[in-house]
């Protein structure tokens, strides 16, 4: 199933989803680190974002 992007709001923006490029890209930028970086986070520790956050500023 592909992402709906006419679906956004809380619950979209407290998750890290791998998959979409552009999704990747921007918590990348927003976190300051390279997107394997956040894919190897979100590998480790799920997709909540607050988790992924804190497992990158380890």
């Amino acid at each position: 199933m592909s992402d709906d992007k006419s679906k956004t709001g809380g619950p979209d923006r407290k998750r890290v989803n791998v998959n979409e490029d552009y999704e990747l890209r921007d918590w990348a930028k927003k976190w300051g680190v390279s997107e394997q970086r956040v894919r190897d986070a979100v590998a480790k520790v799920g997709v909540m974002a607050d988790d992924v956050e804190r497992e990158l500023k380890k």
